[in-house]
């Protein structure tokens, strides 16, 4: 197994191999679920925070709250569909630790290397945390 300098991994899913990689490597990983029975599965791996993805085509805000009860133990970092209009929403569920969206890194910027712009884009997102 080679292991990279990476600090942490996260994925849209999880497989096994993916998990034993990350198990072989001692590194941080958040595993992408969709379902109530990927959530459980991700739980029974260890995991207690996870990524759900995409999280608008899962339900968004209903499907964090539906979870919230049965799986109450876990949290969440929703991506696919958040944006800066709904992610104070859903910081504000227990439930969810962080969002992510990819309006934070947006193409150009990324192939342009402007970190200035992905710098203030990022900061503006954190000044709209509750």
């Amino acid at each position: 197994m080679l292991c990279t300098q990476a600090r942490f991994a996260l994925s849209p899913g999880m497989s096994e191999a993916l998990v034993q990689a990350a198990m072989d490597c001692r590194m941080p990983f958040m595993p992408g679920v969709m379902t109530p029975s990927e959530v459980m599965q991700a739980r029974d791996h260890g995991f207690g925070l996870m990524k759900l993805f995409p999280a608008a085509q899962a339900g968004g805000m209903a499907m964090l709250k539906a979870l919230s009860g049965p799986l109450g133990d876990v949290q969440f970092c929703p991506t696919g569909g958040v944006t800066p209009e709904n992610m104070t929403d859903l910081l504000k569920l227990p439930n969810v630790a962080m969002v992510g969206g990819s309006w934070l890194t947006p193409a150009d910027a990324v192939a342009q290397q402007d970190w200035a712009r992905i710098t203030e884009l990022a900061q503006q997102a954190l000044a709209l945390v509750p």
